[in-house]
C-alpha cells in the first residue's frame, strides 16, 4: 500500500471526515509526484542545456527548479497536516506521476517543449483535486492546489513562448 493512504493519527478532527482527508491526501500525494519528478526534469535540464540560449534556459530552469523544490515541501506538509504520511521515494513517484524520467540529454528546443508538457500535465493532476477539496469545504488544500494551477500554467505560457 501506498504511504499516502497510511494515516498517522486516528484522533484527528479538523472538520474534515477520514474518507475526505484521505481522499485529498491521495489527490495531493499524485500531485507531490507529479512536481517532483518535474523537479528532477528541470534541475537535469539546468546542469546539461547547451546551445545558443544557454545561459537565459540554464537561469530560467534553475528559477523553475528552485519554486518546485519550495512547492514539493508544501505539498507534502499538507498531506501531513491531513493526517496522512507523504510520498517519499522514487519507487512511489514512478507509480503516481505521469511524468517520466530522461534517460537522454534532448537538444535545449526539447527540453523546453518537454518542460512544457510536463507543467500542463501537472495543471492536469491539480484540477482533478479540486473537488474532492472543494466538497470537502477544505479551504487550506484548495488554496495550495489553486496556487499550483496559477503557478503552472505562468510557466507553461513561458515555456510556450519560447518555442514561437
Amino acid at each position: 500500500m501506498s504511504t499516502v493512504l497510511e494515516k498517522t493519527d486516528a484522533n484527528i478532527n479538523i472538520g474534515l471526515s477520514d474518507q475526505q482527508r484521505e481522499t485529498i491526501a491521495k489527490a495531493l500525494g499524485h500531485l507531490l509526484a507529479d512536481t517532483y519528478m518535474l523537479y528532477l526534469k528541470t534541475h537535469n535540464y539546468h546542469w546539461n542545456v547547451t546551445g545558443m540560449n544557454f545561459q537565459p534556459l540554464h537561469e530560467l530552469f534553475e528559477e523553475q527548479y528552485t519554486e518546485l523544490a519550495e512547492a514539493i515541501d508544501v505539498i507534502a506538509e499538507q498531506i501531513r497536516a491531513l493526517g496522512h504520511f507523504a510520498p517519499g521515494s522514487f519507487k512511489e513517484y514512478s507509480k503516481l506521476s505521469g511524468i517520466t524520467e530522461e534517460d537522454s540529454v534532448p537538444d535545449d528546443r526539447t527540453m523546453v517543449q518537454r518542460l512544457q508538457e510536463s507543467n500542463e500535465l501537472i495543471i492536469r493532476t491539480a484540477r482533478k483535486a479540486l473537488p474532492a477539496c472543494e466538497e470537502a469545504g477544505d479551504e487550506a488544500s484548495l488554496d495550495l492546489v489553486t496556487e499550483r494551477i496559477r503557478r503552472h500554467s505562468k510557466v507553461a505560457w513561458m515555456l510556450r513562448s519560447h518555442l514561437q
